[in-house]
């Protein structure tokens, strides 16, 4: 199922699904949204990974892997979805959360991308 949520520029708030299903497409494209797609996955809590979420990507084996930190977005170099870290040369595949690694949501870039930095 594709879905959508929405940075709403004028309140400074992320709206959901739920919300934008009401209006018409030329509404949508008159206001100040931001829309973001559903990734179709879900992070190691169940929270669904939408693009501009960022997430941490937490190696099941940390000695061979550090933490990485990213904003998830849509991949340049192939069909899907990936996240790109403050100090990334380039992107990083978002993959199922299971046997090689987990993600979990801690934000998003409207409202904390302090946390890029943090890396």
């Amino acid at each position: 199922m594709i879905k959508f949520r929405a940075w709403d520029n004028e309140c400074k708030v992320i709206r959901d699904y739920d919300e934008l299903k009401g209006l018409t497409l030329d509404a949508l494209d008159a206001s100040d949204f931001k829309l973001e797609q559903y990734t179709g996955l879900k992070d190691a809590n169940g929270k669904e990974i939408y693009e501009g979420d960022i997430i941490v990507s937490k190696p099941t084996e940390p000695k061979y892997e550090p933490l990485k930190i990213g904003a998830v977005k849509r991949s340049k170099a192939r069909a899907g979805w990936c996240y790109e870290t403050a100090t990334a040369t380039g992107e990083y595949n978002i993959w199922t959360s299971g046997k090689y690694r987990t993600y979990e949501v801690i934000g998003n870039v409207h409202e904390n991308h302090e946390l890029l930095e943090e890396v």
